[in-house]
């Protein structure tokens, strides 16, 4: 049977009541990889814009320690904890500079700026705030959000280290009532063979919930209007050519094998691209955008993306977004 934790616990991690609320009903979880796959749904695809905001509004101001009547302690403790490399490495000036980019940003965006700060000193959340700071609102809020995950998976893994900390000890089978020497050697072979077994269910990867959705999606993003971008033609191929894998320069170009295609919805999120498949198929994908229908006065006609995806990333989730203007464009790995 899985780790049992309540909405307190999930609270700690992701400060979404909507989000606590559905964790406790998908759990119990076998493992804290379970628990971070269960996560990712609900906080992308179940927690809706005011369970984001609820869950940054959670987060104390960078630079800045927790109130004491937080909401949960724990969250609070782990925040401190998450800033203490950046505190550490504060200056009297850093500091004071990070405290006014931080009261310009919660001015233009009407929320805390939110970074997993584990492991970040100062200047670099410093530096990374004055360049999200440029961003339009409908950007920013789905990188705070991409953040706010990071945050909650760190978080899940220190919930479930605890807990493992905290369980009680089992005890080893008592032998001391065996009767014959005979009885004794029959405890000691089954012992080898549960300990062999153990072991090699140990080698095998755990078990990889059922996708709740294509393991490839995407959505674009119209900056220059700052809105979801409605309508544009989306394809999903995979390079199946005998090659290893295209390189660049390349002029042979009959290698790649249509998955799927689409268009946008009024919320710029493309229809399904591919099978609903448990594990990916290792390889190079490309995912293309006929943007030059969408904007004829634009700089691009359309835009490709090519990216690769390794043995180890399988059972991942990619969600690969297009941030677009007439003239710009960005991209990067989702959850």
């Amino acid at each position: 049977m899985g780790s049992v934790f309540d909405e307190k616990d999930f609270l700690a991690c992701c400060g979404s009541t909507k989000f606590a609320k559905e964790m406790v009903a998908a759990g119990p979880f076998s493992t804290h990889q379970d628990a971070i796959h269960a996560a990712r749904n609900i906080l992308f695809n179940k927690v809706d814009v005011n369970g984001w905001l609820e869950a940054f509004a959670a987060h104390p101001q960078i630079g800045q320690n927790p109130s004491r009547d937080h909401k949960s302690p724990t969250f609070a403790q782990w925040s401190k904890g998450e800033q203490s490399t950046a505190l550490s490495t504060a200056t009297e000036l850093t500091l004071q500079e990070l405290l006014e980019w931080n009261a310009r940003y919660r001015e233009k965006f009407g929320f805390v700026f939110l970074i997993c700060a584990s492991g970040r000193s100062t200047p670099e959340i410093l530096a990374e705030l004055k360049i999200r700071y440029q961003n339009r609102p409908i950007i920013e809020f789905e990188i705070a959000a991409q953040e706010q995950m990071k945050i909650t998976e760190l978080r899940l893994s220190k919930l479930f280290s605890d807990k493992a900390d905290t369980a009680p000890a089992i005890k080893p089978l008592s032998t001391t009532n065996i009767a014959t020497k005979a009885e004794e050697d029959r405890v000691n072979i089954i012992g080898a063979h549960l300990t062999a077994s153990s072991g090699a269910a140990g080698a095998k990867p755990a078990l990889i919930p059922n996708r709740t959705r294509p393991p490839i999606t995407t959505h674009v993003l119209d900056t220059s209007r700052g809105c979801p971008a409605n309508g544009i033609e989306v394809r999903l191929e995979m390079w199946k050519d005998n090659q290893a894998r295209p390189q660049f320069g390349d002029t042979y170009i009959d290698g790649w094998i249509l998955l799927g295609s689409s268009a946008t919805d009024k919320d710029g999120r493309s229809g399904q691209l591919m099978n609903m498949v448990e594990a990916l198929v290792p390889g190079i994908y490309r995912i293309s955008f006929n943007t030059g229908k969408y904007n004829p006065d634009g700089f691009f006609p359309y835009v490709s993306i090519v990216f690769e995806i390794k043995e180890s990333q399988k059972w991942d989730h990619f969600h690969v977004p297009l941030l677009l203007s007439p003239f710009s464009l960005s991209t990067y790995r989702g959850s």
